[in-house]
């Protein structure tokens, strides 16, 4: 029998199938082929387009639970987009399977040409960035420049941050190298960062003599670190990117007009409704001054500071029924190579590619549960237990040197 081959494939039918008994993977291949046959037409019969290598090999992945069998399959196709949809919607009339009573329900048809297309443009941009020198005159004198501002990013303290230079008496503190890198490339020289959602004991301390502007990303993982940070150390103002955005990603110019607003920690709080909770501030005062952020001789008026209260994450108890629900979810992010962050009510938060958890977690810090496709890393360990993540949900764990708990299901 012909195979199609993997270069000529166009779409992927993706399906799953719930039978009311116990089947084995022939009966399904079995009735995809009998069910299906003499519904379309000759051209479109499903044994003869497999040996004619217009559908390829057909995937069939199952398990039996209690009395019901559930599973998933995966059908390639070399056919175009109507007679491959023509296909999908004839599989979903197959009422039985073997003796047992069955439903099939496509959930997506894939383009596949569609996802090398995304292979290719990535790997075109990455092979762009490799090729060595340049003929631009401007852009090799950009990158002088900013070569020049990026080696004045230093390391501060025992913890190793990455600050420019902090001698004068105003401090811009961010997130995390990238940020600071950015603000340096931006003129904004007297910045520091925190390295994750962590508060160093070094902040805390410049804190005491330094008048302290904390620079957040735009989103909730941006306030949630406001709170952290406004308990642990000295806060005279916060400034926030835009809705959405990063601060290692702004522009020059949206870096300086997003410090501009800055507002005392009162003012964010309050405007920001957080937690749905208002907050009560110690008062300190200040004087008031120029708005060059570039510059640190600065005075400020006088303005209040907010004290806020952490809660704490209630200890998650995994029962039979919540064992059941992260199962269900680790089946469906199978081949996904994607991760879902739960809070303690295993609510989703986010949905997450696994090769960016470690970052994404140091902007959901109210994260209980991962559930994940792929291998769990020291690295990702090390990012869980920071935000106080209680259980991770996987099938490959490089490491299990942890307090957390490490599900297989």
């Amino acid at each position: 029998m012909a195979k199609v081959s993997p270069v000529s494939i166009k779409y992927m039918i993706h399906a799953n199938i719930t039978a009311e008994g116990s089947l084995e993977k022939p009966d399904v291949i079995g009735a995809l082929f009998g069910q299906t046959e003499g519904l379309l037409g000759a051209d479109l019969e499903m044994r003869e387009l497999q040996k004619e290598g217009k559908i390829g090999r057909i995937e069939v992945e199952i398990e039996k639970q209690d009395r019901r069998t559930v599973g998933v399959i995966h059908i390639p196709t070399a056919l175009d987009q109507s007679e491959t949809t023509l296909i999908a919607a004839a599989i979903e009339t197959i009422e039985r399977v073997g003796p047992c009573d069955a439903q099939i329900e496509i959930t997506k048809i894939e383009d596949v040409r569609g996802s090398k297309r995304d292979y290719i443009l990535d790997r075109a941009k990455k092979l762009m960035q490799e090729i060595q020198g340049s003929t631009d005159s401007r852009e090799i004198s950009n990158e002088i420049k900013d070569s020049a501002k990026i080696a004045g990013v230093k390391e501060y303290g025992t913890s190793k941050l990455a600050c420019g230079d902090i001698s004068g008496e105003e401090l811009i503190v961010v997130e995390g190298r990238a940020d600071v890198v950015n603000l340096v490339r931006a003129g904004v020289n007297n910045v520091i960062g925190m390295n994750g959602t962590k508060m160093p004991d070094e902040i805390k301390e410049l804190s005491k003599n330094k008048i302290v502007t904390l620079f957040v990303d735009g989103d909730r993982g941006g306030r949630l670190i406001a709170q952290n940070v406004c308990e642990n150390a000295d806060i005279n103002y916060i400034a926030m990117a835009p809705d959405g955005k990063e601060v290692e990603e702004l522009p020059s110019k949206e870096i300086l007009m997003n410090l501009r607003k800055r507002v005392t920690p009162k003012e964010f709080f309050a405007n920001d409704n957080f937690n749905g909770q208002r907050r009560n501030f110690e008062q300190r005062s200040y004087n008031s001054g120029p708005k060059d952020y570039r510059n640190n001789s600065r005075d400020y008026r006088n303005e209040s500071r907010e004290v806020p209260k952490q809660a704490e994450k209630a200890q998650l108890e995994i029962g039979a029924n919540e064992k059941e629900k992260l199962k269900k979810l680790s089946h469906e992010l199978k081949d996904s190579e994607k991760a879902v962050l739960l809070n303690s009510r295993l609510e989703e938060i986010k949905t997450v590619s696994s090769k960016a958890l470690s970052r994404s977690l140091e902007r959901s810090p109210d994260t209980v549960v991962i559930v994940m496709d792929g291998a769990v890393t020291g690295s990702i360990l090390d990012a869980a237990e920071a935000v106080g993540v209680q259980t991770i949900v996987a099938n490959n764990f490089k490491t299990t040197d942890t307090k957390i708990k490490l599900l297989s299901l």
